[in-house]
């Protein structure tokens, strides 16, 4: 691949990477997920709640793909999802002035600047599972930058955040 061809990619390749969201897990080493298979939501909290039932939707698809059942109450395993957005602000500065060389204050004309303030969603979701008997948290899944900056895409790109978070689960059994 040439140079050309790189300059020409790697924008598309950072935007990509920046519509991705960031995910980590971990979860109680201690314990045999082997011996749950039911759950039961214990509270599904969102800032805006539409997204209540997307978050409950996803996580549900994604248990039941790993074998889990749901049931209203008693299941071997409590869930609880913890989703919040707010605004990260970002300065665009544009210079008026540059032309052929790069004039800032003190290096030539003074040129004139303006800035702007970007106000970006930055969406986190949590989900935390907890043994139903001990009340022991076992699992627990967080994602920042769950959110796209199109409203649109956004239902999409949280059920692809879950089925990240959920891409490794159950942890392999104890030893």
């Amino acid at each position: 691949m040439t140079n050309k061809h790189l300059r020409i990619l790697l924008p598309f390749a950072a935007g990509a990477c920046l519509l991705m969201a960031a995910t980590s897990t971990d979860y109680d080493h201690s314990t045999d997920f082997g011996r749950y298979h039911t759950y039961s939501w214990l509270k599904v909290q969102a800032s805006d709640s539409l997204w209540e039932g997307r978050i409950r939707q996803a996580v549900d698809s994604d248990l039941t793909a790993k074998g889990w059942s749901m049931v209203p109450s008693g299941g071997d395993a409590s869930v609880s999802a913890f989703g919040a957005t707010k605004n990260k602000q970002t300065l665009d500065t544009f210079y008026d002035g540059f032309g052929g060389g790069w004039r800032w204050r003190g290096f030539g004309d003074m040129g004139m600047s303006t800035t702007t303030v970007e106000n970006t969603p930055e969406g986190t979701l949590v989900v935390d599972i907890f043994d139903s008997q001990s009340k022991k948290l076992i699992w627990r899944g967080k994602a920042t930058e769950a959110l796209s900056t199109k409203p649109e895409k956004n239902a999409e790109k949280l059920d692809k955040t879950v089925a990240d978070l959920f891409k490794k689960f159950p942890p392999p059994p104890k030893d």
